[in-house]
């Protein structure tokens, strides 16, 4: 069975000032996508049906179901007539492991923690990333997020998904991934950043969505130390990146950021006019 397309054209009426108008729209596909270890499956999420070998490494990585790519074997996307099935196989040392802490997760694209059966896996420990060094320039961050536009084709068809981003100091965006769940979007780039062997720590991650408490745990599972979005970060969150060692931005436009935490990377500042 073909994997199904990412968006697809559908007929609407356009109302405006009284009159209507036939009007045709590219709205993204979800569907349900399995993450199967050993014929187990790990977790059943809401997703953009591409890219999923990257979504599949990204969310073992950041769930520490895996520490490296090497350990995924074997990797296989399938598709069903209900969903999508991401078949992974892990070595015998991970394997193990997840066979320790096996549950279940289903839950919508906007919750990132659903199926957690734990207070402890929602406030799990992070890395401690203090000592990463990336140098940041204002000019990085503050162009950020509008460098990611040219990077969303799928938003450009729809206007209905997430992307995020990997921003390398003074080169720009050079790799990003869309979803209609930022997590899951988030969870793809750190996949493919993962499967290309480009090392996180050297960059920054750029969302476009608010920053909560799971995309500051993926971007430390991660060894990003540097987070920037469009939109605010929850107080927890902010918590979560100061003591993990993140600097983190946001509310980044052409004109400026406003920066929370770690500031000390920043290399140059934009002039306090206030």
């Amino acid at each position: 069975m073909a994997r199904p397309d990412p968006t697809a054209s559908v007929r609407a009426d356009h109302h405006r000032q009284g009159r209507v108008s036939t009007v045709r729209r590219d709205l993204p596909e979800e569907t349900a996508v399995a993450m199967v270890y050993h014929g187990t499956t790990q977790a059943v999420m809401m997703a953009t049906p591409g890219d999923l070998e990257d979504f599949a490494y990204g969310f073992s990585l950041t769930e520490g179901i895996v520490d490296h790519p090497d350990q995924i074997s074997a990797c296989e996307v399938l598709s069903h007539p209900k969903g999508m099935e991401v078949q992974m196989w892990l070595t015998e040392d991970r394997a193990d492991a997840i066979a320790a802490r096996r549950r279940a997760m289903t839950g919508p694209v906007g919750c990132g923690l659903c199926g957690i059966d734990s207070l402890d896996q929602a406030v799990r420990d992070l890395p401690d990333l203090r000592g990463t060094r990336v140098a940041l320039s204002a000019d990085d961050l503050a162009g950020a997020t509008e460098a990611l536009r040219d990077w969303q084709p799928l938003h450009d068809r729809s206007r209905a998904v997430h992307a995020a981003g990997f921003l390398r100091p003074g080169q720009g965006i050079v790799m990003a991934r869309e979803d209609v769940g930022r997590h899951n979007a988030l969870d793809k780039l750190i996949g493919a950043l993962a499967r290309a062997g480009i090392d996180p720590a050297q960059g920054i991650l750029v969302l476009t969505s608010r920053v909560s408490v799971e995309m500051v745990q993926k971007c430390a599972m991660a060894g990003c130390a540097a987070l920037v979005a469009v939109s605010a970060p929850t107080l927890h969150a902010l918590r979560l990146a100061e003591a993990a060692g993140i600097t983190l931005a946001a509310f980044a436009r052409s004109d400026g950021f406003e920066l929370f935490t770690h500031p000390q990377r920043l290399s140059s500042r934009i002039s306090d006019v206030a």
